[in-house]
């Protein structure tokens, strides 16, 4: 719709989408959809010959004439979701094996989240949490297991962007541990049925959707295809 938009003021646009039905209500003027899982719109992370071939599809767009507007092409490959598998990750040893097990595999965790960090700069960690509050975010999803009020369970931030802070510690430093680069979901996958964290926060939404907590308290606390079927 933006691009509609930015085209009324003259300026060309080309618009890469992941959804088809979204992308052909949108109508953007120049538009490539790309089938592949969502948050990967290049297709493939770090292979920047494949990244290109996308590009060179889209911007290709451009020499469209406007009266030839709205165009939807479709890149001539597909790339599976592979959500269903787990990537594989060495864990470390842990931290400390007298701490709680989930305490222990977090912590365990925190160097390989640097070196992730250190390696391109960039992180979704942050939006609630630090590295020194990470365990008592942990223990408060622990004490909602136990049945304690979330308002009253001594979270940093709302249990949303507490879990959102959780997953992305985790699995930015899952791709630091790896030795190559997964595919679209599986690192969500591995989070979910592999570790400690990851089980906690499908008990605690599960926990607060039978209390009748609001939607906004739980929903967002892992993705609706990891629900536990029991919740």
């Amino acid at each position: 719709m933006l691009a509609n938009v930015i085209e009324a003021a003259g300026i060309a646009t080309v618009s890469l989408m992941s959804v088809l039905g979204q992308a052909q209500r949108a109508k953007a003027p120049r538009a490539l959809y790309c089938d592949f899982p969502l948050g990967r719109p290049l297709g493939k992370p770090r292979d920047a010959e494949y990244q290109h071939l996308v590009l060179s599809a889209a911007l290709a767009l451009l020499d469209t004439p406007k009266e030839q507007t709205p165009i939807l092409v479709t890149f001539p490959e597909t790339i599976e979701d592979q959500g269903s598998e787990a990537m594989v990750c060495p864990m470390p040893l842990g931290f400390d094996a007298h701490l709680p097990p989930a305490f222990n595999e977090a912590l365990g965790l925190r160097v390989a989240y640097q070196r992730a960090f250190a390696r391109t700069g960039r992180t979704s960690f942050g939006k609630a949490l630090t590295l020194d509050t990470i365990t008592i975010a942990i223990q408060g999803f622990l004490d909602i297991i136990a049945d304690a009020d979330p308002e009253q369970a001594g979270l940093p931030a709302s249990p949303a962007l507490c879990a959102a802070d959780l997953r992305a510690y985790y699995e930015e430093a899952a791709l630091a541990l790896a030795d190559h680069v997964p595919a679209a979901r599986q690192a969500e996958a591995w989070f979910f049925m592999h570790t400690e964290v990851g089980q906690i926060l499908l008990y605690a939404q599960a926990v607060l959707k039978r209390s009748g907590a609001p939607q906004r308290i739980w929903f967002y606390l892992a993705p609706m295809t990891r629900a536990l079927s029991s919740s």
